[in-house]
């Protein structure tokens, strides 16, 4: 009858109640025109700058050079002079950088070995330099110096032949290489014979041998790029011992380049002939000329090498990296050719017959071609002609020598490096690792980028290398979330399941999600055992509708329903547990916690699962294999790197995300080991003002603040909405172990339970580990929707934001010298923001005395003293009126300040326009603050419409900074939750949305609605009902109320419609077995020394507290005194800002800054301009910080955009397949094919089948 009744069921019971479950689709056709933009334009910016950047390096050369005429003989210095600096300017570069970490940061110091290796091998380089750039490519012509620094990849080639030897993986690998040393080698012969043989003298011979030589020793730059593929461990521990001392060894070889390239030129031009005094002599127009030209190529050197490691981690090596870097050489010899061919074109002879261009350079070089054109240019290409005509172009056999040459340089170079070609690229390339050396090569640009790309040693068979995978726990803590705010979370983690199910072929990234519930039982009268309450009702029929949704795929009215599998329920120390296994095998574990049995809220909550993950499940099986007699050592590594390789995503009750921001934030951890933590962009979703507010207010927060702390140093606080963190770092010490602390003091309440989020944090920072943020790691939560609930929530942020920050900043030294990401500078940059949300209050007075004195005419002195009283009242009134009482004056005053700013604004604006000027402070600060914004929203295209929300910001100002700041200081003692602390509170937790009847039965007075019915008017139904339209002949009282027939039994058959009175046998394991009909609750048992664990967890840590009333008096107090002290500190220094401006103002005009008042045209209006220097210092401070952020923001808006590039590379083909899902075959279907047929299947399906055989009969 069952059966019957299930499969009549499946006929008519068809429609579906499907929510929004879609994954983020990417549109794969812009996703590409985009991507394809951003890759031609990185690969013509570093074509434009390779190419610019050796032109310009080239036309140093030629004004050295003693036959050229644009600067003068004697004052050949000061060219040369600029090609050294030039050369070392990426080595100064370095030695800033590396100053920099050396003093704010941590650094090692190498071997007495190594530092003497580095000095030989870098002198030995820097003199290679300075030789070939500023003695011997003078001498030559402009193609010999354009092509022959392609010759440095000699000794590379032979390093790479050596290499393949000694690995032994064939010899089709070696041919590129063996090529480029014989071509390099047949170009050096060509060069010494089109140089030698047809004229000499000049000391040429000397000046060949000088260039030869130099190239030679230049090559051996990149020896680092090849030594540690020998095997060698002399070399592989002289690596190693150069990485573990970076630092110190960038400054080594800096400071020694530096000094021998300033040696060499500084003996250089005595020897030559030249003096140095010269340099006073020249004119200011040659000066002038040389300088541009050796800053742009400074620039574009510098410029090129960063765009090239941009194209790198955007997975663009070969388009935007290699090619570009190879055309560089051929494209520099067209620029300087097709000049000197229209100079040729446009020469006094060339109309003659049989006049050929090695004619027109012995007219050149017997003077008898002037320069008719004084300018510049001309003057420029008339030399390089010059330089050209010497040697490379006076015979026909000349120039097939030089251009064999340089094609047989420029083969080699392409030869050498066309293994990177083939390099694999990770999702997300750390640039030490794809390059070998930091410091690129200003002089010979792209060939240090080519040669200084690491080498890998091909394999006859490259097999795909795999990625050690990862596991990452999703950790959710519940308590009273709605139903629809449980179905986000629940769709998220499907989806997860989705995008990644249990045997997936990446096997990149493995995922478990767990689910804690606070306080999930409740007493019934008359049963022997404690019962689930109406939220865990609702989290179980929440996750039945997900399951539903995500396996029933096939959209079509005839769909097969596969069976769902069993599921199961355990009992548990600490209360009970839900397991269930997901449609493609990963798991989703919930957690009931009863809280007479464990310690609830949120913190005790994240303890339980960090040691229950961490601890039990990562931990313990390797002490039972050290038990066993395993390797010690052996054990030791690989619990660290199960550790690291083990992540926990915390989450909210209401957090929505898509699969994409998890990974991208997995990304961050998997590239940098020193990572503990990182987290996403968090969007607030609701409705309402508030709403609206805070979606600006995060906005700006993580657009400005949060970009700021991670590229200055640390983000502080990574919110446990939706944060990644990394299980070696949670096990370090002083983390994991301190975060179990239970408050005993008042400023524990404060900082520990709080603001835990912000905690744990912390005492990551404080141990050495990093905590980043990912813009493009986007994730949405619930925000307050209403006032009261927004002020309680700052209550708690605000005061324990402030704890955590004064302990960070308490330990600054301490803390720097382990974090190496925490530098005394961001810990200075930390100071003033602290500063400024401390003067926040006073800065909001001052603001409502310029608006009270701009719109209402009130002297300075008096409108100081009306904006200062209303906060002083209401300061007063918070510590004798109720909280809820404080927050209802707090929004009439919002309301007046809304107002207020409003008709501020407006009136700053009309001023403007009635003076005819913006040069004033407040002018220009509006006008500046909206352009910031405004380009920044330009930079973040998403979510660029929040910049409509900025009105409202800005007139809540005063509400947020001023009222919120007063409230959340006097109220510190308060350390309750203040959102969601019952069921009445904030959302109707679990209460589903009303119907339109039942909201109009709520709505009629209590003397209209039927007696039978209470509260909302639904609480009460009879026994049986008549619905709308239908009738049913039973004995009872009729009544008919607004169309609604129901036939109302006498008053003792009356039932709640909530639930039954509960049978004494009953418990919660049966009531949730009898609640679903889609699949069975199969009870099963926890194993023994798991519950052992818990049980000794609970005794540990999570004990619940006993209720001391004694104690919790001395706490109030404590508190009550904290609040005091802390008040009148915090009130005192806005007081004595508001004092000593008050006192400027009262003094006058003697000790004010006086500034001239300018038309929009920049002309002075004689009037001017007057601020307190007070007001003016802490105006420039703000300024100073903002600026601060907005480049950090700029630099961070680069590499999110890099990062994004690169995720969707790697990701859309996954994407695609996994968008064709096939729903697997019925199990019946499978059951019925052959055993070859399901040895073909594909895994999914087995394991479906496998899951599903034994399911039984769906009920």
């Amino acid at each position: 009858m069952a059966e019957l009744r299930d499969n009549l069921r499946k006929r008519w019971d068809v429609c579906r109640d499907v929510p929004p479950i879609e994954a983020q689709k990417t549109p794969w056709k812009l996703v590409k025109v985009l991507r394809l933009l951003s890759i031609s334009l990185v690969a013509v910016v570093v074509f434009g700058l390779a190419v610019g950047s050796k032109s310009f390096f080239l036309v140093l050369i030629t004004l050295s050079n003693n036959v050229t005429h644009t600067v003068p003989a004697q004052n050949k210095p000061l060219p040369l002079l600029c090609i050294s600096c030039a050369t070392i300017c990426p080595s100064v570069l370095l030695l800033i950088k590396s100053l920099w970490k050396f003093i704010f940061k941590n650094s090692q110091t190498p071997r007495k070995l190594t530092a003497l290796w580095v000095v030989v091998v870098e002198s030995l380089v820097g003199l290679g330099s300075a030789v070939l750039t500023v003695v011997a490519m003078p001498h030559f012509g402009i193609v010999t110096n354009a092509m022959i620094l392609n010759s440095l990849s000699l000794l590379s080639s032979i390093l790479q032949v050596a290499a393949q030897s000694v690995k032994g993986h064939g010899c089709r690998y070696l041919w590129p290489s063996i090529l480029s040393i014989v071509l390099t080698l047949a170009g050096y012969v060509l060069f010494i014979v089109s140089y030698l043989l047809p004229e000499g003298g000049e000391r040429m011979e000397l000046w060949v041998g000088l260039g030869i030589g130099s190239a030679l020793l230049v090559s051996l730059t990149w020896w680092q790029n090849y030594f540690t593929l020998f095997n060698n461990s002399f070399l592989d521990d002289l690596v190693k011992d150069m990485e573990r001392s970076r630092t110190v060894v960038h400054i080594l070889s800096s400071v020694v380049r530096i000094l021998v390239t300033g040696a060499v030129v500084g003996a250089y031009v005595p020897l030559s002939g030249r003096d140095w005094s010269a340099l006073t002599s020249v004119q200011e127009k040659e000066k002038q000329l040389v300088l541009i030209v050796m800053a742009i190529q400074v620039g574009c050197a510098a410029l090129c090498h960063w765009f090239a490691v941009v194209a790198c981690k955007m997975h663009a090596v070969r388009h935007a990296f290699v090619l570009p870097l190879y055309l560089a050489s051929i494209a520099v010899l067209a620029v300087f050719l097709v000049p000197i061919s229209l100079a040729f074109k446009d020469s006094n002879r060339s109309p003659q017959a049989n006049y050929t261009f090695t004619q027109y350079c012995a007219d050149v070089r017997s003077d008898e071609v002037t320069n008719l054109a004084p300018n510049w240019f001309q003057g420029l290409v008339m030399d390089v002609t010059r330089c050209l005509c010497l040697r490379e172009m006076s015979e026909e056999m000349n120039i097939v020598y030089i251009g064999s040459a340089s094609l047989c340089w420029w083969l080699g170079l392409v030869l050498s490096t066309v293994y990177i070609l083939f390099l694999k690229v990770g999702r997300i390339e750390r640039t030490q690792d794809f390059f070998v050396r930091r410091m690129y090569e200003g002089t010979f640009l792209e060939q240090s980028l080519l040669l200084n790309t690491r080498f890998v040693v091909r394999r006859k068979e490259e097999k795909r290398s795999k990625c050690e995978k990862v596991n990452v726990f999703l950790c959710a803590t519940m308590w009273h979330e709605s139903y629809d705010e449980m179905i986000k979370m629940f769709i998220s983690m499907f989806r997860l399941d989705k995008y990644r199910p249990k045997d997936n072929s990446h096997q990149d990234v493995e995922f478990e999600s767990h689910v804690y519930f606070d306080d999930a039982f409740l007493d019934v009268e008359g049963s022997r055992d404690r019962h689930i309450n109406e939220y865990v009702k609702t989290l179980v029929d929440a996750v039945r509708e997900v399951y539903t949704i995500f396996l029933e795929e096939d959209p079509s009215i005839f769909r097969d329903r596969p069976p769902m599998a069993d599921q199961s329920i355990l009992r548990t120390p600490y209360g009970g547990r839900l397991e269930y296994s997901l449609p493609h095998g990963n798991k989703l574990i919930i957690h009931l916690k009863d809280k007479k049995k464990i310690r609830h809220k949120k913190r005790w909550s994240q303890i339980m699962y960090l040691y229950y993950i961490l601890g039990w499940r990562l931990t313990t099986g390797y002490f039972k294999k050290l038990e066993k007699g395993e390797n010690r050592e052996e054990l030791e590594k690989s619990l660290k790197k199960e550790q690291d390789n083990t992540y926990l995503l915390a989450l909210d009750g209401d957090t929505d995300f898509q699969p994409a921001a998890v990974m991208l934030l997995v990304d961050r951890l998997k590239l940098y080991p020193h990572v503990g933590a990182a987290c996403g962009r968090i969007h607030p979703t609701g409705t309402g003002p508030m709403v609206w507010y805070q979606k600006f207010e995060y906005a700006v927060g993580h657009w400005l603040q949060k970009t700021a702390e991670h590229v200055l140093g640390c983000v502080l606080c990574s919110p446990g909405c939706f944060s990644l963190f990394r299980g070696a770092a949670l096990m370090d010490d002083n983390v994991m172990k301190k975060y179990t602390i239970t408050a005993t003091e008042a400023s524990h309440y404060v900082q520990y339970d709080q603001g835990e989020d912000r905690w744990l944090c912390t005492l990551l920072l404080q141990q050495g580990w990093r905590v980043e943020y990912n813009a493009a790691s986007d994730a949405y939560t619930n925000a307050p929707q209403d006032f009261k609930e927004f002020y309680n929530q700052r209550r708690r942020w605000g005061p324990s934001t402030m704890a955590n920050t004064l302990d960070l900043l308490g330990t600054g030294s301490l803390t720097s010298e382990k974090n190496s990401s925490i530098s005394k500078p961001f810990v200075l940059y930390q100071v003033l923001s602290m500063a400024a949300s401390i003067l926040g209050p006073a800065t909001i007075c001052l603001m409502t005395a310029g608006s009270f004195s701009f719109v209402f005419r009130i002297h300075p002195n008096y409108s100081l003293i009306v904006a200062v009283v209303p906060p002083v009242i209401y300061l007063i009134l918070c510590f004798k009126l109720k909280s809820d009482t404080q927050i209802t004056i707090a929004a009439f005053m919002s309301v007046f300040y809304a107002f207020l700013m409003l008709g501020t604004g407006l009136s700053i604006v009309g001023s403007m326009v009635e003076e005819q000027t913006i040069w004033t402070p407040s002018g220009l600060f509006i006008i500046c603050t909206i352009l910031l914004y405004t380009i920044t929203a330009i930079l973040h295209p998403q979510e660029a419409p929040l910049a409509i929300y900025g009105l409202l910001y800005f007139i809540c100002i005063p509400s947020a900074y001023l009222l919120l700041a007063i409230y959340s200081m006097v109220n510190m003692n308060n350390v309750s939750w203040g959102t969601r602390e019952s069921a009445g509170a904030g959302k109707q937790a679990a209460t589903p949305p009303k119907t339109m009847g039942q909201r109009l039965l709520q709505g009629l007075p209590a003397c209209c609605r039927c007696p039978c019915l209470r509260g909302d008017g639904m609480e009460m139904m009879p026994e049986e009902t008549v619905v709308m339209g239908q009738e049913v002949g039973m004995r009872g009282q009729e009544t008919v109320m607004l169309g609604l027939k129901m036939n109302v039994k006498p008053q003792e058959n009356i039932r709640y419609l909530e639930s039954p009175p509960p049978l004494p046998e009953q418990c919660w394991v049966t009531q949730l077995q009898n609640r679903t009909e889609d699949y069975n609750f199969k009870e099963a048992c926890l194993q023994e020394e798991e519950e052992i664990f818990f049980i000794n967890l609970q005794k540990r840590y999570l004990e619940p507290l006993k209720e001391d009333k004694a104690k919790q008096d001395q706490i109030t107090n404590d508190l009550k005194d904290l609040r005091n002290k802390v008040t009148f500190v915090y009130f005192i220094c806005n007081a004595l800002w508001l004092v000593a401006t008050f006192v400027l103002q009262l003094i006058g005009s003697s000790v004010t800054i006086k500034i001239p008042k300018a038309s929009l045209n920049l002309t002075a209006t004689g009037e001017y301009v007057y601020i307190d220097p007070i007001g003016l210092m802490f105006l420039l401070g703000f300024g100073l910080l903002i600026l601060i952020q907005f480049l950090a923001m700029l630099y961070h808006r680069i590499y999110t955009m890099i990062h994004f590039v690169a995720f969707v590379d790697t990701e859309s083909q996954s994407e695609k397949i996994s968008s064709t899902y096939k729903s697997p075959r019925r199990p019946e279907d499978i059951a019925q094919l052959g055993e070859k047929e399901k040895n073909n299947l594909e895994s999914t399906e087995v394991e479906m089948y496998r899951r599903y055989s034994t399911a039984g009969t769906m009920v």
